[in-house]
């Protein structure tokens, strides 16, 4: 596969508005950074391996770790997978929304996407500018979270915009992300089995499909379901100061920051602190997690010493993100 050169490449007009100009971004080939209900995600036609190519010289992402595609709809959706029984009611259910679902890819998905798997990740955003893109471009959109591979990912647009520059041609503003945390990735067949925990709760899939659903641990997730999805490293979503889980009370230290839960036990001195929810709400804790992560390691502190929440519902995805941004897996 030969990569087209960057001057092919359509660069929107200055005269065109936001949302026009990122659709003719997405049909020349260019990337677009899109806001989700999740995070903001660097997205590309999915149906074109040149644009997706992009995607991960973009991020500074191995070509091993595939790539989810976001899609208007369910209909949509069944364009690029094939769907089951459980797939169709996941879809019915908690789309649009922060679900993705690992189902059988159709020959249409170019390799790059899947990293060759024969498997595909595919969920409908819960963003009207999201949706507004998809629908507008007349594509799926393959669509990691905008940032450095690795790193802390992106609620706003300016993370985008900081961490990307020029190599996104058009950024849409859709505000802070209302969730905060990556989707929920699942496998529906033959049985249900959580590859990553995010936005959906375990407990609301078990409810919906009336049977348990299994959580991946770390041996499954980088051992017998290698590359399944995205987000599955063991040292992940991780700021570049380092940072250790902490069990008890944070000691004293000048030159270490804090990230809390419920700002419980905090030390008499710090470089900085970051408390996730002061009330003890697991949502706001989600829409906090990154942007808190964020201003923690602008702070200049040598370590950030940092506590697990609640490890149910949301919880189990907020300490997902924690333990690899500690390098924990």
């Amino acid at each position: 596969m030969n990569e087209r050169p960057t001057s092919d490449v359509r660069r929107p007009t200055s005269g065109e508005s936001g949302i026009d100009r990122a659709i003719a971004a997405i049909r020349g080939g260019a990337l677009v950074g899109m806001p989700t209900e999740t995070v903001y995600g660097l997205a590309a036609n999915a149906l074109d391996a040149d644009a997706v190519v992009r995607v991960f010289a973009a991020k500074g992402r191995p070509s091993f770790d595939p790539l989810i595609v976001h899609v208007a709809d369910a209909e949509q959706a069944w364009t690029v997978c094939v769907p089951s029984d459980r797939a169709r009611r996941l879809a019915a259910a908690f789309w649009p929304g922060p679900l993705t679902l690992i189902l059988r890819r159709r020959p249409n998905v170019p390799d790059v996407v899947t990293s060759g798997l024969d498997t595909v990740g595919v969920r409908c955003p819960d963003h009207p500018l999201a949706l507004a893109l998809i629908r507008g471009a007349g594509v799926p959109l393959a669509a990691p979270s905008a940032n450095r591979f690795g790193r802390i990912s992106p609620t706003t647009a300016a993370h985008v915009r900081e961490q990307l520059g020029d190599a996104v041609a058009v950024v849409l503003d859709g505000g802070p992300c209302r969730v905060g945390i990556e989707s929920t990735v699942l496998v529906p067949d033959p049985a249900p089995i959580i590859l990553r925990p995010g936005g959906l709760t375990r407990e609301r899939i078990a409810a919906l499909l009336g049977e348990p659903v299994a959580l991946a641990d770390a041996a499954q997730r980088l051992g017998s379901l290698p590359r399944a999805s995205p987000g599955l490293l063991a040292s992940h979503y991780a700021p570049r100061t380092p940072m250790q889980l902490i069990d008890g009370a944070f000691p004293s230290d000048d030159e270490v920051a804090v990230l809390s839960w419920r700002g419980d036990h905090l030390p008499e001195r710090s470089r900085a602190i970051e408390t996730l929810s002061a009330r003890g709400d697991l949502a706001e804790a989600a829409t906090r997690l990154f942007a808190a992560m964020r201003r923690l390691d602008a702070s200049g502190a040598r370590l950030i010493r940092a506590e697990l929440v609640p490890d149910h519902d949301l919880g189990l995805g907020i300490n997902d993100r924690l333990r690899r941004a500690a390098g924990g897996g």
